[in-house]
């Protein structure tokens, strides 16, 4: 079951103002709590597998291990928490992202920055989340999605089709519609082996694939079954479509 709730943050800074002032900054963000301190990287490693935070925020010269090791071992984790990088030195910009840093941010960090690498890592976490999700789930895999009824499980196999409008998602399943704030990118990162993109705004379940039809104006459409449901198929994303039938 996928929930929002609020992201936990370890800091790890050898220097105790840098830790304080980043702490004073996330603590005035919505929906991010600190839940650890670290001075170290040996220290970072230990909280990590302690306290198990979704966000590390994690300067990179410190003694010892520096940010940069422990960010490559926090990446063979199985679940490894997104790493924000708080520094005063930029030259280390290009390897930071060589081990999957969500942000690089200098000190002294600005709240704006801060609050918009925390959103970035939190829309991260939340795909992997989704295809957690899906491995876990294999075959038969549901998605969780929250409406004002509470929790509604939908089964991957019974959607027929996702379309966006405006801020949220519908999803055109078996049983009715569902409305979701997942966005067609995270669905479709999640559940590429049920999922398929046919438009900007559309994405097809791919077991309800009839057939890939052309109209006299020389657009495309998929259609879908059961019933007698047509899709518009953008050229941009016609070749996909053409090939993920040939080979069904």
């Amino acid at each position: 079951m996928i929930q929002a709730e609020t992201q936990r943050i370890l800091i790890a800074d050898d220097e105790p103002l840098a830790r304080d002032r980043i702490r004073r900054l996330v603590d005035q963000i919505p929906g991010y709590q600190t839940c650890g301190e670290a001075s170290d990287g040996d220290q970072a490693l230990h909280q990590v597998a302690e306290l198990e935070p979704d966000i590390v925020l994690l300067d990179i010269r410190m003694p010892g291990m520096d940010g940069m090791e422990v960010a490559e071992k926090l990446n063979r984790l199985t679940h490894p928490p997104a790493v924000i990088f708080c520094t005063a030195y930029d030259h280390y910009a290009i390897t930071a992202f060589e081990v999957q840093a969500v942000a690089y941010l200098l000190k002294p960090v600005r709240k704006e920055a801060l609050a918009e690498g925390l959103a970035r890592a939190g829309r991260i976490n939340r795909v992997q989340l989704l295809a957690l999700q899906a491995r876990e789930a294999g075959s038969a895999s549901q998605l969780a999605v929250r409406t004002h009824r509470g929790t509604e499980l939908i089964e991957m196999a019974s959607i027929r089709y996702c379309q966006a409008d405006q801020k949220c998602v519908t999803i055109h399943h078996a049983h009715g519609e569902t409305v979701t704030d997942f966005t067609l990118k995270e669905l479709e990162s999640a559940y590429p082996e049920h999922l398929l993109r046919i438009h900007r705004q559309t994405l097809a379940g791919i077991r309800h694939i009839q057939a890939l039809a052309r109209g006299p104006d020389g657009t495309y459409s998929l259609r879908l079954r059961p019933g007698h449901i047509e899709l518009p198929v953008s050229r941009r994303h016609t070749t996909d479509v053409r090939n993920k039938l040939s080979q069904s």
